[in-house]
């Protein structure tokens, strides 16, 4: 085997590596909180290992992978996106007990509805 097939088999088995990894991250860390959830490193995770998958499945000139891995990372970049715009607007949001405010200050939840 040449030496640059091997650098790149080397590449898709780190690809190959970090996507399998982000089940790994997911399972650990439901199994922490008892419940299902996807935590940011699943994201992170999987544009790491889709984008080095995809470099490595150009390089094998293989539709296949390039179409699956290719979609896959807009649809992982895009849900980061979402991720971080939540946290950003979970961020901007004032919180009454965060600015000082006294306890029998009213808050939106303390309103009657009309």
């Amino acid at each position: 085997m040449a030496p640059e097939e091997i650098i790149w088999l080397s590449i898709g088995f780190l690809g190959q590596f970090l996507f399998a990894m982000r089940f790994i991250i997911q399972w650990i860390v439901s199994e922490k909180k008892r419940d299902s959830v996807i935590p940011i490193a699943f994201w992170y995770f999987s544009i790491g290992g889709g984008a080095i998958l995809l470099s490595y499945a150009i390089w094998r000139a293989d539709p296949v992978i390039i179409l699956g891995q290719s979609t896959g990372l807009f649809i992982y970049l895009r849900n980061l996106y979402f991720v971080t715009r939540r946290r950003k607007v979970d961020f901007d949001v004032p919180d009454p007990d965060r600015e000082g405010m006294a306890a029998d200050t009213p808050k939106k939840s303390d309103a009657v509805p009309k």
